[in-house]
Order: structure tokens, then sequence, then C-alpha cells
């Protein structure tokens, strides 16, 4: 094997999709590898479900003069005008990242948008060489449950954490089957400026719905009281046997803006999390999104790591 050249050069070796087995073994293998040295994940959720629908393709850096067994140095996601890449972690720093990005933008010009997660700052440099710009920064924040007192029901009315809450709505459990098209609609409305969440069907609905995790009495929505209307929701993720729960996604109807019901959602989604068992809460928001930063953060939670995503142009 030869570790010694200045230049490394990249093979892509891509598939439709993961249904082959070695090629997912190797897929999955350089992603838990990196999840394990950098405590994060290097694909997103969504990168999953979109190469899982066909949207996108997976692939497999391949260092080109490596005919032995370790000859994958890296994997990724690609399609849609996104790309994921992520380097195995004992291949690091010998420029294979570098490699793999020439040889997968040497017939791409047109609009690509490309993440690191938890900023890494081996990506900083490659997107200022390969001619990319940081457009979006998400933040990871999270919370200990354990030394936080619940903050439902049990809690006084002069709560500082309750200041606020004017909406008179009830909260309870999502109906599959029957709440399926007002969410859609509702979660449309309130992200109809973010390019992913904003974009959800009903498929996609339904493929989540599908997932291990996906229990609806987890799926919390706020009905107006006299109506009955959706106008909120906070969906919380619990993976099997994991003591970190997610608040998935919360939002609030524009129309019942400034009455508390953001607030009220977050703290019926925490004392869920609570009863299910879990210690620490994670959520992701965008860093613009000032009222949500600013909310979240009043309710206790703290900053853990920071995407960015990076965009070039079309040439």
């Amino acid at each position: 094997m030869c570790r010694n050249r200045t230049v490394p050069v990249a093979f892509i070796r891509f598939a439709p999709d993961l249904t082959d087995a070695a090629f997912a073994a190797e897929f999955h293998r350089v992603g838990a590898a990196a999840t394990r040295a950098d405590g994060y994940a290097p694909f997103n959720e969504q990168s999953l479900f979109d190469v899982a629908a066909g949207h996108r393709t997976p692939f497999l850096v391949m260092d080109s003069e490596d005919a032995g067994e370790d000859a994958v140095v890296g994997a990724g996601i690609l399609g849609a005008g996104e790309l994921d890449l992520v380097v195995e972690p004992s291949r690091r720093r010998l420029g294979h990242g570098a490699a793999a990005l020439a040889a997968l933008l040497a017939d791409a010009t047109g609009d690509l948008q490309i993440w690191s997660h938890g900023d890494h700052p081996a990506a900083r440099v490659l997107a200022d060489r390969f001619g990319f710009t940081a457009e979006r920064t998400l933040l990871q924040l999270r919370m200990d449950l354990s030394t936080a007192a619940p903050a439902g029901a049990a809690a006084e009315p002069g709560d500082p954490a309750r200041a606020g809450i004017r909406a008179d709505l009830r909260i309870d459990a999502f109906r599959p089957g029957q709440d399926d098209g007002e969410w859609v609609a509702l979660n449309a409305l309130v992200f109809a400026a973010h390019p992913e969440q904003g974009a959800l069907t009903v498929s996609d609905l339904a493929a989540r719905q599908a997932e291990p995790w996906f229990s609806a009495v987890d799926f919390l929505v706020a009905r107006e009281a006299g109506t009955e209307r959706m106008i909120g929701y906070n969906w919380v993720k619990i993976e099997p046997d994991s003591p970190v729960g997610e608040i998935y996604v919360v939002g609030v109807h524009p129309d019942a803006a400034g009455r508390g019901v953001g607030r009220r959602l977050m703290l019926a989604g925490l004392d869920r999390l609570r009863e299910r068992g879990c210690r620490t809460a994670d959520l992701y928001v965008e860093a613009d999104s000032a009222a949500a930063v600013a909310l979240y953060r009043s309710i206790g939670f703290t900053e853990r790591t920071v995407d960015v995503q990076y965009r070039r142009r079309p040439r």
C-alpha cells in the first residue's frame, strides 16, 4: 500500500441505494467510526431518508492506489443539489477529503450545498479551497433533565418558565390518519422559509411514522379551545433504550404567535421526555432564529455543537 504520495487519488463508487449488503456495511462502518471519533453523526436524518426514497445517491470513497481491504477511506451522499462527505477517522489528514471533493466536483457545475457537522476546522479549509461560502448555521442545544424540576402542571403559576403563557388551548396526542393533512399544511406554513422541514409531504410523514422510534403519544398537538383548530405541535423523538430524547420539531401557527403557545408546548414536551425516562433533551435550531433560540435558552438549553452549511454557486 502506498502511503507516501503527496496527493492521493480518489475513486468514487456510487450505488443506487443501500440494498447491497457489502456496500451498505462499508457505508455504515465509515459513518459509525466518524460518529465515535467526532461525537456526532456525519449524515443527518433527512439525508438518509432521501437515500431510502431514491432522491439522493450514496457513495464510497476509494483510495485508487490501495487494493487492500482498507481501500474504502470515506463515504457520502450526493444528489438534489446537496453533498454529504466524511473521511474515515484513521485516514484523515492524508488528503483524501480534498481528493474526493476534486473527483466529485469535476463534473458538478451547478449550485451545490454541503454540511459541515460540528463546524469541523478541516471542512472550513476545504470549503475555502473549493469555492464554498458559509450560508447557514445550525445549533444543537442540550438540556440536562435530571437536574431540572418538571415544568408542567406541578409548576407554580409564578414560575418564570411559564411567564407569558396566555393561550387557551388543549394539548393532546397526534391522531395518525386523522391529523396528517392538517399537520402537513401547518408545518409547511410554519416552515415556509425552511428548505427541508417546510417541504415535508404526507408521504414523508408516513415514512417517519414507520420508523421504530415513532409513537403517536410523543407527538404533542396544541388545539385551540372552542374550534379544535391545530395551532401548534411539539414532536419529540425517543430512540429505543436511549437516555437522550430529542425535541424533533416544534411549530406554532403564525396567528397564535406571542400567546405563549411555543413555551407551553416546549414545557409539555420536556415533561413527556421525563415521563419516558430521558435524562437529556436535545434540539436543533437555526442560529438566526432569534426568537426560538431565546425561548430555548430561557428554558435551560445550552449550546452543544454547531453545524455549518456551505454553498457553491453555479459557475
